[in-house]
């Protein structure tokens, strides 16, 4: 695009009446970015990066706009949290008033109704015709922590299980659940004991069906580790920054019948993949699973922090009193924000729209793949996709065609994610709120930068 001499434009309200265009004033970072940015090195610590180099003023709709007037298409999401679409008005609305009337009293010191509200919902959202209970904390990796304390606490055991190219979070624990190193793990040790891991269905490098692969692996629990040992088994039914890894029918639900047989808590981490992401309200429905304890977070409040552990009521209620909690979790501005965020999803029709945008996705990047060997695979499910980028001979993991690929992309306005065990997936996670013609113009950009890489 011809980049425009303007002056400074005024800070823009966001939500969804902001203007759904594409728009270069200036190259990225413009002037007034740069500034931030400047600043951000001198007073942020080293180790917090960023992917796109500008300083966002307002976002909404699909676009996400910055301090200098440019206006970029978002298929980022902010990793897959503004599914409902920044300043969504019933999300925006639920967090001023809630507001102005307090900010916190702490759930365990004097509780509120948004808060048990929130667990209603959840208990009759997620998958599982049971009684379910759940407890709300403050990220993703928090819950997860908290689902693996409550399965050791109910098991009595203390090993974990988790997966290849999985991801649960960056803390003590969390890290040692996840499989990739740099930049999550390297350098941090010593990790948190008794965690182990198994391979996971990969069927686009590892060829087996999905009964195979959940052979291989049970084998593994059995010979390995003992199922007498094993309090719970955590997995993404896709995994999110592994490389959107969809597993092969048949390997989940083989996994769970396991679990279920030994006395095993099954475990799924919903943390990117719920609410809506995949066309489905939670992953774990395309399976036809049910797992004993889900975590979820990202997109369940529109974009305030919040998550939860929800599962079986007897599981749940293995803690003693006291055992689970947090000074913030469950705060009640996030809890709002969730209330209305849940409240889209059941009533607006963004599973649907999830679905519609899932088939422009898959039918764009497939249409490219067959142009270009390069994509060696598309894969996901909903607004939950991903290119993989190989050497067209071996098959060999390309990051340096995906680091390329993005970076162009991200300079041309359209804001994309990179994500792989190996560094070289693409993985598209736009807001529901996008329009088509937006969400087609910027996989024209990605187009235009595959070919020029």
């Amino acid at each position: 695009m011809a980049l425009l001499d303007i002056a400074a434009p005024a800070v823009p309200l966001g939500g969804p009446d902001l203007p759904q265009e594409r728009r270069l004033v200036t190259e990225l970072p413009g002037p007034r970015s740069a500034e931030v940015l400047a600043r951000k090195a001198d007073a942020v610590a080293a180790g917090v990066g960023h992917t796109v180099p500008v300083a966002a003023v307002a976002a909404g709709g699909g676009v996400v706009v910055d301090a200098d007037g440019n206006s970029l298409i978002d298929l980022g999401s902010g990793i897959a949290v503004t599914t409902v679409g920044n300043a969504h008005p019933k999300v925006a609305a639920a967090v001023a008033a809630q507001a102005a009337q307090f900010t916190h009293t702490c759930f365990m010191i004097s509780p509120y109704e948004s808060y048990v509200g929130v667990a209603e919902a959840l208990n009759r959202v997620t998958p599982g015709d049971f009684a379910k209970k759940s407890a709300l904390f403050n990220s993703g990796a928090e819950a997860v922590e908290n689902a693996i304390k409550i399965a050791r606490k109910h098991t009595g055991r203390q090993a974990v299980v988790a997966f290849d190219h999985g991801y649960h979070g960056r803390t003590n624990l969390t890290m040692a659940l996840t499989a990739k190193s740099m930049p999550y793990k390297s350098g941090f040790g010593p990790f948190a004991p008794e965690v182990y891991r198994a391979p996971m269905s990969y069927p686009f490098r590892d060829g087996l069906e999905g009964g195979e692969a959940a052979a291989r692996v049970i084998l593994q629990l059995e010979k390995q580790i003992g199922a007498d040992n094993l309090a719970a088994v955590i997995i993404e039914p896709i995994q999110g920054e592994g490389g959107f890894i969809v597993p092969a029918d048949g390997f989940l639900p083989a996994i769970v019948d396991w679990c279920r047989a030994n006395g095993v808590v099954f475990i799924a981490d919903e943390v990117q993949t719920g609410f809506a992401r995949t066309g489905h309200m939670f992953a774990s429905e395309i399976f036809g699973i049910e797992p004993d304890l889900i975590t979820t977070a990202k997109g369940i409040a529109g974009g305030l922090p919040l998550a939860a552990v929800t599962g079986r009521a007897e599981i749940m209620d293995a803690s003693h009193s006291g055992g689970l909690g947090g000074t913030y979790g469950g705060n009640p501005i996030a809890c709002a924000a969730a209330l209305a965020a849940i409240d889209v999803f059941e009533n607006d029709g963004v599973i649907e729209r999830a679905r519609e945008i899932g088939e422009i996705l898959i039918g764009r990047l497939t249409a490219l793949q067959a142009e270009d060997a390069r994509i060696g695979d598309v894969r996901g499910h909903g607004a939950m996709v991903a290119a993989e980028f190989v050497d067209p001979e071996t098959k060999a993991p390309d990051a340096a065609l995906t680091a390329a690929v993005a970076k162009a992309c991200i300079a041309q306005g359209v804001i994309v994610l990179t994500c792989g065990t190996y560094g070289n997936v693409i993985r598209f996670l736009p807001p529901l709120s996008i329009g088509d013609e937006l969400l087609n113009e910027g996989l024209d950009v990605v187009a235009e930068a595959l070919a020029g890489a």
